[in-house]
């Protein structure tokens, strides 16, 4: 199977004007809506393939690109910048730096590539999102690129909620956590910013000394909900959290209220983002993993 997706991908890249060294191609399967591989091109520059693993993964490529055309000169990191845009194939020349984590091919096991709980990381990754966060709402219009106010979030977070508990049987508990803090009107007043969406070091390129060198996978970027970016820190414990908040803040990021409290909720609702997922995949795999994260107390 890896051979004849090498073989693949050599194709699709010499059908789109790259030609490639055979033997430099290295594929990556972890990716959930993305194969990826790395190669070298004849001309000596390093590249990343990304191929669409559905239909509905290629139909989000126009919105991404916005978003890259958006971000790519108002952050003080590297973004992809696509050379080869289709709907069977992404390109662009590798960026610098490599993840802060990556999946055993063999057991998708992480592998981290630096200390999770580095107080180095911490403070780059909080003043990476201050940054980000600066991006004003209406640029982000201008772009083309999603925008929704809070409210807009919240109503969001309740339609995925009604789609997966008429699909999934969900566990009465979890179900009962996720209705009180979207009730809860005290975890909707906050104002609404440019996100990421998923930043966690999967998606973030570092040197040796932690220093962020780039940023992948903008597909979930909009204006949203600004805890969305945080969460991956609080999952790393409380002190990572507060060391990465207090960066964002002395970089010029605002005070968010109940900003722990609202992480802890996000990062219980991913059970919501997987079922949902799963469901516009439709494949048994996901289906199944879905339906245990959701009966799961």
């Amino acid at each position: 199977m890896t051979s004849e997706l090498s073989a693949t991908f050599i194709d699709l890249a010499m059908s789109h004007g790259l030609a490639v060294e055979p033997a430099s191609l290295r594929v990556e399967e972890a990716g959930l809506d993305y194969r990826v591989a790395f190669c070298r091109a004849t001309d000596g520059v390093d590249w990343v393939l990304r191929m669409p693993r559905r239909p509905d993964v290629s139909a989000k490529v126009p919105a991404e690109r916005r978003i890259l055309d958006l971000v790519r000169d108002e952050l003080p990191v590297a973004v992809p910048d696509w050379r080869i845009v289709s709907d069977s194939l992404i390109a662009y020349p590798l960026l610098p730096g490599r993840p802060g984590l990556t999946l055993d091919p063999a057991t998708h096991a992480p592998i981290w590539h630096f200390e999770p709980t580095s107080p180095h990381y911490a403070r780059a990754i909080g003043q990476f999102i201050a940054a980000l966060h600066r991006i004003s709402p209406q640029r982000a219009r201008d772009a083309g690129v999603v925008v929704q106010s809070m409210e807009e979030v919240r109503e969001e977070w309740n339609s995925h909620l009604k789609r997966v508990s008429a699909e999934f049987e969900v566990n009465a508990t979890l179900a009962q956590r996720w209705r009180r803090w979207l009730d809860d009107d005290e975890y909707w007043r906050d104002r609404a910013t440019f996100t990421h969406g998923e930043l966690y070091p999967a998606h973030v390129l570092i040197d040796d000394a932690c220093n962020i060198q780039g940023v992948l996978d903008w597909t979930t970027a909009k204006v949203g909900d600004p805890a969305s970016d945080f969460v991956f820190q609080y999952m790393m414990g409380l002190e990572v959290f507060e060391q990465t908040l207090a960066a964002y803040e002395a970089a010029g990021g605002p005070k968010h209220p109940f900003f722990a409290e609202r992480c802890a909720r996000l990062t219980s609702a991913s059970a919501i983002t997987y079922g949902v997922f799963a469901l516009t995949s439709g494949q048994p795999e996901h289906l199944e993993a879905a339906r245990a994260q959701l009966q799961a107390d």
